[in-house]
């Protein structure tokens, strides 16, 4: 049925919850199972933007990549405690939407599950989340929505 699952985490609870539905499907399919992280890149432009402003303007890229691997980390631990066998994490930086249907597309996921809405979901009345809208929407493979 799914020999390789893509799971989108971001560290929300709506990604935990995917998470552990793709879980749920491993065990019985005996899927990879792949974590996803992506951050997405701030231009300098963006960076200058800010409300103080340094002398010498960083760019937050190396923050957020920092945190993403947290979060697969995390996920990863997580994945393993409740008893996948087989557990792959990535982070990569750009549009969450497109880089999640490219990063399926280029590993030949079978099935991609992301949760209903990101970091800032609860305080949207949104049924869907841009993101997983986005996903939904444009995978060329199957898509749970959790």
């Amino acid at each position: 049925m799914f020999r390789k699952i893509l799971v989108a985490i971001d560290g929300s609870r709506h990604a935990i919850e995917a998470l552990d539905k793709a879980i749920e499907l491993q065990k019985l399919t005996g899927a990879e199972l792949y974590l996803l992280c992506v951050y997405k890149h701030h231009s300098l432009f963006e960076a200058s933007l800010s409300i103080g402003r340094p002398s010498d303007v960083q760019i937050p890229d190396s923050a957020l990549e920092s945190f993403a691997k947290e979060v697969v980390e995390d996920a990863k631990n997580h994945a393993k405690e409740q008893g996948s066998a087989e557990v792959r994490g990535f982070v990569k930086s750009g549009k969450p939407s497109k880089t999640i249907v490219e990063f399926a597309a280029d590993k030949s996921i079978d099935l991609i599950i992301l949760g209903s809405k990101g970091t800032h979901g609860d305080k949207d009345g949104l049924f869907l989340g841009s993101v997983a809208q986005r996903v939904a929407g444009s995978a060329k493979c199957a898509t749970m929505v959790v």
